[in-house]
């Protein structure tokens, strides 16, 4: 049964009986599963009404407070239902992201570790506990959790989140079974829209749907070409915002570009009807399952065709999207298998970038924390992407080059010290790494002049990031591995013609970064070629990307039967 039959069935049934507390419970979550914050919330308000204090009721309007971004309100009212419920995994589960969002990280680890131990054969749940933990460098049990996370996968007992999965050492083939069985779920929620065809004539209208146009890191990545995008006569460029006006300069300059309509807070079917009434040919998702999208709008097809491109870096897994947007390196010809679209590739790296940004002077280095002298590595990448494997090899190239450091951004809780931790427990001064607070971004870029290598991370690469580092002139050494997420950084390197920053393994990565940690001359010279190479190489020519992404486009929409402009 659809969640659309459910929702007519609950609500034929308490117009027989108003007074039915648990099927106000249930359309409570089946309004905020479709979106609808407002029903959702007086549907709990009217629970709560017949039933004062009870868990069930206070939790959904937890939920409501969470979704609608009052993340303290949603902490305390859940914490409230919590109390009640000690022994209810669900609302536990609600706790830690409700506390994840109020930014109280070891309180939202305390909640999924309690709501994994109440319910410990559940993958979903053994999945948000590992999720939290690598976050929180938190690496005790991680192994058992993978295990159990990627066994239920592997039996098709479970359902995890795709995103969260891809910090896992997973092959191409467990991250598409994970995406498929997460596409299944929501495809099930929904009704989709009736079919409609692409225009045979005339502009192409193209959309994008992201939750982060603003000072975000799509908005970053798109923001330059989609402005030479919109001087293209072929396409009109319409941006659906699920997330609200933010003030910054980027959302200023992507409203400016295309015509962007601020979707934020409708419910999923309203959001896919806007886009359908505006008439979109070809529809990007820009989120995926990368968190805060909404998969729900792409199942119900408001466009004839529909893209997975940039924001989450594999496939997936669903039905509601026909291609994926990739490179040659970082999407090669073998993992095509086991990707659910068609493959379409640029004929440059599939990652954009905002080359119209400038770099601040760099700051002092001891005014950063950082020594006076010295090599500085650094990786500032999530601390989910921190794993042991990773800061292993970082650790023994600190153990390699005398007087080095490594500079970090610091991560959520107690993660900066246990990351110190784990270096003492290398053998090493914990003071030699060093902790970078999240700054306004042109902060952050300019100092990435004072770094001299980036040390990337492994099985989830530097993806942004790594665009950064090599914009503002810092060389990122990278190990490409086997999956889309594990080789973006080797895709902006092999575009760059870099391919020497690409090592094939761990013991090569140690061995690169140790020689040119202790020799100041290679590295000089490995900054003076990236410097040439960003010049010479079009990675960062979004003119140039606007064309071929277009190009692009515009040879898949012929093969749906559109001829091209009308004739003047």
């Amino acid at each position: 049964m659809s969640a659309w039959q459910q929702r007519q069935q609950l609500q034929q049934a308490i117009t027989r009986q108003p007074g039915d507390f648990v099927a106000w419970v249930m359309l409570a979550d089946l309004e905020l599963e479709a979106g609808d914050i407002a029903a959702g919330e007086q549907a709990a308000r009217r629970a709560l009404q017949l039933r004062p204090n009870h868990p069930e009721a206070l939790a959904r309007l937890g939920r409501v407070a969470w979704m609608a971004g009052a993340h303290a309100d949603a902490a305390k009212l859940l914490g409230q239902a919590s109390a009640l419920a000690p022994e209810h995994p669900g609302i536990a589960l609600w706790l830690g992201h409700a506390l994840e969002d109020a930014n109280d990280a070891e309180g939202a680890s305390a909640a999924y570790r309690r709501a994994h131990a109440l319910m410990p054969d559940e993958p979903y749940i053994a999945a948000q506990r590992l999720a939290w933990q690598r976050r929180l460098c938190d690496w005790q049990d991680v192994d058992a959790l993978a295990t159990q996370v990627r066994g239920a996968l592997a039996s098709g007992q479970g359902v995890v989140e795709p995103f969260a999965f891809l910090s896992e050492d997973a092959s191409a083939a467990e991250q598409l079974a994970c995406a498929r069985a997460r596409a299944a779920a929501v495809a099930a929620s929904v009704r989709p829209l009736p079919p409609v065809k692409l225009r045979e004539r005339g502009p192409l209208r193209v959309g994008f749907l992201s939750n982060g146009f603003g000072a975000h890191p799509t908005g970053l990545l798109t923001v330059a070409l989609l402005e030479h995008m919109s001087q293209d006569p072929a396409l009109h460029l319409h941006l659906f915002a699920l997330n609200a006006d933010d003030g910054s300069r980027i959302r200023q300059r992507l409203q400016t570009a295309t015509q962007l309509h601020d979707v934020a807070g409708l419910r999923h079917a309203d959001t896919a009807a806007r886009i359908r009434a505006q008439g979109i040919d070809l529809l990007f998702d820009l989120r995926g399952w990368g968190g805060g999208g909404t998969p729900e709008v792409l199942a119900m097809r408001p466009a004839p065709l529909q893209l997975n491109w940039l924001a989450y870096p594999g496939t997936s897994g669903a039905p509601w999207l026909e291609a994926v947007i990739a490179d040659s390196f970082a999407l090669p010809p073998s993992l095509e298998a086991h990707y659910s679209e068609r493959v379409l590739r640029l004929p440059r790296a599939f990652q954009p970038s905002d080359n119209t940004r400038t770099l601040e002077p760099a700051p002092d280095r001891v005014a950063c924390g950082l020594p006076a002298q010295g090599t500085v590595f650094c990786c500032f990448n999530n601390s989910y992407k921190l794993n042991p494997r990773s800061m292993g090899r970082a650790f023994a190239v600190l153990q390699a080059v005398p007087g080095s450091v490594l500079w970090l951004l610091s991560g959520p809780g107690q993660a900066d010290a246990r990351l110190r931790a784990a270096a003492q427990a290398a053998g090493l001064d914990p003071s030699r790494l060093v902790f970078m607070a999240k700054l306004p971004h042109p902060q952050y870029l300019a100092r990435y002049q004072l770094a001299d290598l980036f040390l990337d991370t492994n099985p989830y690469n530097a993806h942004t990031t790594a665009s950064d580092a090599l914009w503002a002139g810092c060389p990122v050494l990278t190990c490409p591995g086997a999956t889309f997420a594990a080789r973006v950084a080797g895709s902006l390197n092999h575009q760059l013609g870099l391919e020497h920053m690409n090592v094939a393994d761990d013991a090569s990565f140690v061995a690169t970064a140790s020689a040119l940690g202790n020799d100041p001359a290679a590295l000089a010279a490995v900054r003076a070629e990236l410097a040439q190479a960003r010049e010479r190489s079009g990675l960062f020519d979004m003119a140039a990307f606007a064309r071929d992404l277009s190009a692009l486009l515009q040879q898949l929409a012929r093969e749906q039967g559109w001829q091209g402009l009308d004739t003047p």
